[in-house]
């Protein structure tokens, strides 16, 4: 897959950075040391330091245009480091590891979720207070979802797009087996956003530079222009443009664990 965006991820930087203050204002305590897995292009180191201005934040994603972009408009604020949250092992266990948005790209990540959990128990320090909060996309059953398989599962493109609109996500009880173990405290929930969009083709601006990204690139070059028409139109069907915008319902699943 193509490497990401910054620019054209940025574009609904308000509405994609909601849910992260949300999931943050459930974190207990005053986290020391943050490890962020899938820091993107860094625009969230903000809030947390709104939450918590003296916390050492050390960033982390597979993306190279995402780092280099985090380290230019970001690298006075945290430190940012190019690698697979899946590997990712940080030289100290820190007080809070956060996740926003990224495992859904991740297949197995209940796994690493997991590893993470039993990182944040061990340690030779207290692990007392220590937390992992997570938030994913809970969108796969929306029409913007729905349409993008359904389209690329047809010819010509489904030659080239087999698989591709695959995201791995998990019910909110799911994380929460997972994370609930005696000892933790842990509290799981979902919420759906009513994101107000303006502009044209708003809900295709939204999705072509996250959710859409691996059916678009493995598209060819004059193939994916064809495809592009033909979603959006699907996309206006199914998103009426109201006099005051374009309402995209955007479902998210939370999850938080602290040690007690």
């Amino acid at each position: 897959m193509s490497d990401w965006d910054p620019t054209r991820y940025l574009r609904f930087a308000d509405e994609r950075s909601r849910p992260f203050v949300d999931l943050l204002a459930r974190v207990p305590g005053t986290p020391r040391t943050v490890v962020d897995l899938g820091a993107g292009p860094g625009h969230l180191v903000a809030a947390i330091h709104a939450r918590w201005p003296d916390a050492v934040v050390t960033g982390v994603d597979a993306s190279p245009a995402m780092v280099e972009r985090a380290l230019v408009e970001h690298g006075d604020e945290a430190r940012f480091v190019l690698a697979d949250l899946r590997d990712f092992v940080p030289d100290d266990v820190p007080d809070l590891v956060v996740s926003n948005a990224a495992l859904q790209w991740v297949p197995g990540h209940l796994d690493v979720l997991a590893r993470w959990r039993d990182l944040l128990a061990g340690g030779e320090a207290p692990s007392s207070g220590r937390t992992l909060a997570v938030q994913v996309p809970a969108n796969q059953d929306a029409p913007s979802h729905v349409l993008l398989r359904e389209l690329a599962a047809t010819e010509p493109y489904a030659r080239w797009t087999a698989g591709t609109a695959r995201v791995h996500v998990h019910r909110a009880a799911e994380y929460l087996d997972v994370l609930a173990r005696p000892g933790w405290t842990a509290d799981a929930w979902e919420t759906t956003y009513l994101h107000v969009l303006d502009g044209p083709d708003p809900v295709f601006r939204w999705i072509s530079s996250t959710g859409a990204r691996p059916v678009l690139a493995a598209l060819p070059d004059d193939v994916r222009p064809a495809f592009e028409e033909e979603y959006k139109a699907r996309l206006r069907a199914a998103y009426p443009e109201r006099s005051y915008g374009t309402v995209l319902p955007f479902r998210r699943t939370f999850v938080v664990a602290t040690r007690d």
